[in-house]
Parts: C-alpha cells; sequence; structure tokens
C-alpha cells in the first residue's frame, strides 16, 4: 500500500500536491473526491471498461456522493449525426445490437435487479474534438464537478516509447479530450488503472508499467493504490453486474472484467473463466485486483504525442498519429521484472 507523506511542496515538475499529508486510513484518491458533490465516472477505453468502475461507484454513493455513469462505447448508437457531440444517454429500451452492448446490459441490471434508474451516457468512438464536445455536454448536463476515468489495463499508463502500446487509440482519444477541458467545467480529474498484467496478451511490458508509475508519482501525481477484496459489498455488486451482462453477451464477455474477477477469487496462473481466451496462456496474479490511481494531467503530459491529437476528428486519425508515432520512434527494448 502507497501511503507517501509529503508537505505542501511543489515537486519538481511543477505540478502541486494538494493531498497534504497522507495518513494509512486515508488514501489520498477518496481524499480527493472528499468534497466533490457529484462525480462522473467514465470508462476510458471502451467496451466494457466501466464495468471495471463499479466498486468505485458504490463507494463513493455510500459516501453520499452522487455518481453518473459513462463510457466509451464500441456499439452502434443510435446517434443524430448532425449532432456534433457523439454522446447517447442510453437506458434499459435502447434500441441496439442484442449480442453486445454493455451500456445497455449495465441500465437493465441496475434497473431488473435493484430498481433504480441509471442510464449511461455513451459515447462514440472519435477524435479528440468531437469527443470533448461530448463530455462538455454530459458535464453540463449532470453538474459533475469531478472526472474519473477508468480503464480496464495499464496501457493508459504507456507514453508512446514503450516496446508495447496495448491498444491505446481509445484510451488516448479520452485522456486527451478530458485533459483538454476547460478546468472550470471539471477542476479534478483523476485515472483509475485496474487490470495489472491483463495487456500482457496486447503486448505490453509490466516493467514499462512500473516505470510509468514511478515517473507519474515523480510528478507529484500519484494518489495511491488500493485492492479489491472479495468480502466488499462493492465487489460482491460488481461481480453480479458483471455476471449478469456477461451471460447476456456470452460469445463476447469480458476478458478483463473476469481476469479481475479470478484474481479477486485468488486464482493464480493460467487460469481460464471464458472460451474466448482458451488456446493463449493466462497470468492472472493478485497485481489484477489493485485499483491504481492517478491524477489526470501528468499522466497526460508525459504522452509524448499529446500535442498531435489535440486536433483529430475522428478515431482513424487517432490511429494514423500511433503509426506515424511508432515509425518515427520505434520501441524501446523490451524489459522483464527482474523478481
Amino acid at each position: 500500500m502507497h501511503a507517501r507523506a509529503r508537505s505542501h511542496d511543489t515537486v519538481a515538475s511543477g505540478f502541486s500536491n494538494t493531498i497534504g499529508t497522507v495518513q494509512l486510513d486515508g488514501m489520498p484518491f477518496f481524499e480527493r473526491l472528499r468534497d466533490c458533490k457529484r462525480v462522473l465516472l467514465a470508462g476510458a477505453g471502451g467496451g466494457f471498461d466501466i464495468f471495471c468502475g463499479l466498486p468505485l461507484y458504490f463507494a463513493l454513493r455510500r459516501r453520499g456522493c452522487k455518481v453518473d455513469l459513462a463510457n466509451l462505447s464500441f456499439s452502434r448508437l443510435p446517434l443524430d449525426h448532425e449532432d456534433p457531440c457523439p454522446v447517447y444517454k442510453v437506458v434499459p429500451t435502447t434500441a441496439g445490437n442484442p449480442d453486445y452492448f454493455p451500456e445497455r446490459g449495465l441500465s437493465e441490471w441496475f434497473a431488473n435487479e435493484h430498481g433504480e434508474d441509471v442510464p449511461i451516457w455513451s459515447f462514440a468512438k472519435s477524435g479528440v474534438q468531437p469527443l470533448r464536445r461530448a463530455y462538455e455536454r454530459v458535464l453540463g448536463e449532470t453538474g459533475a464537478d469531478a472526472i474519473v476515468l477508468i480503464d480496464g489495463g495499464t496501457d493508459s499508463l504507456m507514453r508512446g516509447d514503450e516496446c508495447g502500446l496495448g491498444t491505446p487509440a481509445e484510451d488516448m482519444s479520452t485522456i486527451a479530450a478530458v485533459h483538454g477541458l476547460d478546468s472550470a467545467l471539471a477542476p479534478i480529474r483523476l485515472l483509475v488503472s485496474v487490470g495489472f498484467g491483463v495487456d500482457s496478451f496486447h503486448g505490453v511490458a509490466h516493467a514499462d508499467v512500473l516505470e510509468a508509475i514511478a515517473a507519474i508519482d515523480k510528478a507529484g501525481g500519484y494518489l495511491g493504490v488500493f485492492p479489491l477484496l472479495r468480502g466488499m459489498p462493492e465487489v460482491q455488486r460488481y461481480r453480479e453486474a458483471c455476471d449478469y451482462v456477461c451471460s447476456a453477451t456470452p460469445d463476447r464477455p469480458s476478458i478483463v472484467n473476469l481476469s479481475i474477477l479470478s484474481a479477486i477469487d485468488g486464482e493464480f496462473g493460467d487460469h481460464h473463466r471464458t472460451a474466448r481466451t482458451r488456446g493463449s496462456e493466462l497470468f492472472i496474479n493478485p497485481l489484477m485486483s489493485l485499483m491504481f490511481a492517478f491524477e489526470l494531467a501528468p499522466l497526460a503530459l508525459r504522452i509524448m504525442y499529446l500535442d498531435a491529437l489535440e486536433h483529430t476528428q475522428t478515431i482513424y486519425e487517432i490511429s494514423a498519429v500511433l503509426e506515424r508515432v511508432r515509425g518515427a520512434n520505434g520501441g524501446r527494448p523490451r524489459r522483464t521484472i527482474p523478481l
């Protein structure tokens, strides 16, 4: 558990640590949100990412905070294509793909299992400019004073010169869009990564992940790490939501969330919870159930190609930027963790 006392000094990067002295029983992430009345919790990388944030959703609500849910969506949303803000408020009756629509499934779970009306603000995949306008609209409608981005995995921490970047296009569009918001709209912007190790499948070297965490810490942006334990009521409800929606999409269950749940259950090594992963070697381990929390600004400013993303309009332009960066810089040699 990371709990490092700091005074109100300014770190070398210029970021001021606003937490003050850290107590072991007061994690900086939750202290950062202590005075927030309403939080927008948003899946950064799309698909089932928002499910990874459900334990935080229930924990923040228990503390009396109003929480709205959002997600970058891989589903075909019923958007008005003349609208410059690609976002749709998904509810249980929203039309869409019957076989894969995690946002609708989650809203349906809240309605059917708990009698709650919980819409999911769903962003269409796009470049930075349209996505930022969509976030501005959601912030205007919800009145949220903080944004917490959720990444199921660790590729959101990659700056661009690592040996493997995972699948970064969606994460990078979200990070760049939210980082560039007017600070008056959402003064607090954080990112939480959960699922350490799941991105090995997509080429991420986790020595690079640890290096990124250390660099963000040095810049004053690391807010600690905390576990998801199977006895926590927030984790039990997270499990129920995942089971409900994954059973409704049997051909495309969430590999990331099922891996995290396997780690929470104490599984280890090449353990498979879904047939989707058969034929590959998994490394389920206790680190997968840890949530790493960060200030967004120091994380975003590490990204080598952040400026090149700024004026993108489509997700294809984001991918083109990534290809140019990789072509120009390649990647550093792969490193293993010497443990």
